[in-house]
């Protein structure tokens, strides 16, 4: 299965791509899509669109796995962000790619073990799991990593796939 994970932002998204076979993941590329600060939000919301979508029909990915929004003190941004957040997902959307939403202490549960995990601990074990000789670079690249390696993780289990079948399921 090939999994697009999405780290949202206005500024900077995230992404990264790995391949997920019976429990064993491969890198195939990460990167991020960047926005000119000083634009105006419709202008930075027209370019995350326009790149994502040429990244979904590239990269060709069977799932699409997003962190959800965590608003920490700054509304503000939080605000900003969720509307690049609503860009990622109706981009999703419009291409018939399934999307899963996970939240951060998910996402740290799920590669690290521990769901208060420091960020330099997540991403250090993104790099093991994926055999990478170096953390990912920017930062938000391998936070899309781990979002994709979480969904890797929890579409292998019994759980996932009974929630598939009509139970609550966290896809949109």
């Amino acid at each position: 299965m090939r999994i697009l994970g999405l780290d949202p932002g206005i500024a900077i998204v995230g992404f990264g791509v790995i391949e997920a076979e019976r429990g064993h993941f491969r890198s195939l590329t990460y990167g991020a899509i960047r926005t000119e600060a000083g634009l105006a939000l419709s202008e930075r919301l027209e370019t995350i669109y326009n790149d994502l979508t040429q990244l979904l029909d590239s990269l060709q990915p069977d799932a699409v796995a997003i962190e959800e929004l965590f608003f920490n003190t700054n509304i503000t941004t939080g605000i900003s962000v969720a509307h690049g957040r609503g860009i990622l997902l109706l981009a999703c959307r419009q291409k018939r790619i399934p999307v899963y939403e996970y939240t951060p202490l998910q996402v740290k549960q799920s590669v690290v073990g521990y769901g208060r995990a420091e960020k330099r601990q997540v991403m250090e074990m993104v790099r093991r799991m994926l055999h990478l000789d170096e953390v990912p670079k920017p930062d938000d690249a391998a936070d899309a990593l781990a979002i994709a390696l979480c969904h890797g993780r929890a579409a292998s289990s019994l759980l996932f796939h009974a929630g598939e079948k009509g139970q609550q399921c966290s896809t949109i």
